[in-house]
């Protein structure tokens, strides 16, 4: 199993390499940034399908099939509407500023104080969401590899992320696109595979995929009986367009693919393209959980606690090679995918946003710039190590629930802007911003202590609100510039 799984990852570097070798161009900033804006729409959205779904989708969503049935799809649902925002809210804003970092719009909306702050956010929920879900294909690979041959895992964490480096350092948001295209691809063939795999050891045809789903009794979807639950549909729906709003349309990463396009038109048929595609995907996954599940329970096999562990436990011990090979190009594909594009859009925000660096002067930004990424990475794999440390239950709620905290207040920034006409101090806003997330979490703590009611992904609704008020408090008589 061991040579299987390390030819599969040494194959698919060398292949990553190669795609790296035939669309690297000149290094410039206009390059390294945004790919010179010249993006084909058509490869942003197949790149953006491969860096939304990560290693921990693949490995999280069949795994929560046991404990939640299929229910993650109201949130898929609810991310659709997220894309609509962001397609016809927010793209047009980014297009008509030309923004490098898009947080510069705080910068024009309220003052310094302001931007710095949406960008320090960013920075440290972007640090640690990329590093959660690169941190699954380092445990994965030092369980299944590594750790027989006996290196230890803190290289192994090095390893992975200096190959990252390698092969963007010097091409940047321009190779980004085509690998995440290959990236994509590799996924989307090994879920397919992997459903295949286990359906035919199963003797299950198509039609039969299709009955098993059906009488499942984890198909359930719509979650209509409890609205004390995390899970009740209104929750699961709105919580998931503002999780996008907040972790596409306000996100240095993602939106520096989207800027990289040629026009605003093809960005937005790229966020609707890609959108869409995100459904029936995410389905996809749904459907190996439970095939996962029927298989296990057939064989009497019992299951990992732990829903991630349920197909890494599978795939490496019942399922066969075959599998096995699938599941590492799967997880590999997808968290490099993530990982190169958080130290790209990282490096971005740093020069811009905090260093403010003259990006038309290549002979004096271009060496910071490639010593500000080698820092980015350093600090990658510094917080990869970190979540090794401290992670105990579902990687993907805890990214979720990361989210929330610290992406709340770039909702309520974006909001304020947007919707009112009103300056602020400035000077004030990082204090909102910081003590946002706190008063939140007291509020679902008395929640559920005083009336059990656990709060759920919505908390991201009450920080943006909290950040929001604080805003409305620090508002200016005068009125201020609006981009709308």
């Amino acid at each position: 199993m061991i040579p299987g799984v390390l030819l599969t990852f040494v194959l698919y570097l060398l292949f990553l390499f190669f795609i790296t070798w035939l669309t690297r161009r000149r290094s410039s900033n206009a390059e390294f940034f945004l790919a010179g804006r010249t993006s084909p729409w058509w490869v942003v959205a197949i790149g953006m399908l491969g860096d939304s779904i990560s290693g921990v989708t693949f490995v999280s969503v069949p795994g929560m099939v046991g404990s939640a049935d299929m229910s993650y799809m109201q949130l898929v649902f609810g991310f659709f509407l997220g894309y609509l925002i962001v397609c016809y809210v927010l793209l047009p804003l980014y297009y008509r500023l030309r923004l490098v970092s898009i947080y510069s719009y705080l910068e024009q909306r309220f003052g310094r104080w302001s931007y710095r702050t949406g960008a320090l956010f960013f920075l440290i929920s972007k640090l640690f969401g990329a590093a959660a879900k690169l941190y699954l294909i380092t445990l994965i690979l030092q369980s299944l590899v590594f750790a027989p041959m006996g290196v230890p895992y803190s290289l192994t964490v090095v390893g992975v992320v200096g190959v990252i480096w390698l092969y963007t350092q010097r091409g940047g948001m321009g190779t980004i696109i085509w690998t995440d295209v290959l990236q994509t691809i590799c996924l989307v063939l090994a879920l397919i595979f992997t459903i295949y795999e286990v359906s035919t050891q199963m003797q299950l045809g198509l039609g039969g995929i299709v009955e098993l789903v059906r009488q499942s009794p984890h198909s359930r979807i719509f979650v209509l009986d409890d609205v004390a639950s995390p899970l009740y549909l209104w929750k699961q729906l709105i919580s998931g367009a503002f999780i996008v709003v907040v972790m596409t349309g306000l996100d240095q990463n993602m939106m520096q693919k989207n800027l990289s396009c040629r026009s605003l038109p093809e960005a937005q048929r790229n966020m609707l393209s890609y959108g869409f595609g995100f459904i029936p995907l995410n389905y996809l996954f749904l459907v190996l959980g439970i095939l996962l599940l029927g298989y296990a329970s057939a064989r009497g096999i019992t299951l990992p606690e732990r829903g991630d562990e349920i197909l890494p436990f599978l795939a490496s011990g019942y399922l066969g090679s075959g599998v096995m090979i699938c599941f590492t190009l799967g997880i590999t594909a997808a968290s490099f995918s993530n990982a190169d594009s958080a130290l790209t859009s990282l490096t971005t925000s740093v020069c811009t946003d905090f260093l403010g660096m003259n990006l038309e002067d290549e002979a004096q930004t271009a060496r910071r710039r490639w010593w500000i990424h080698l820092a980015m990475c350093v600090a990658f794999a510094l917080m990869v190590l970190f979540i090794g440390g401290i992670q105990q239950g579902s990687l993907l709620t805890t990214i979720f629930t990361a989210v929330s905290y610290t992406y709340g207040p770039l909702l309520g920034l974006y909001a304020f802007g947007l919707l009112t006409h009103y300056a602020v101090r400035d000077r004030y806003t990082p204090y909102v911003c910081l003590l946002s997330p706190f008063v939140s979490y007291a509020l679902a703590y008395s929640c559920e202590l005083l009336w059990g009611y656990k709060v759920g992904y919505e908390i991201l609704l009450f920080n943006g609100l909290f950040t929001f008020v604080g805003l409305w408090l620090l508002r200016q008589p005068r009125a201020a510039k609006v981009y709308v």
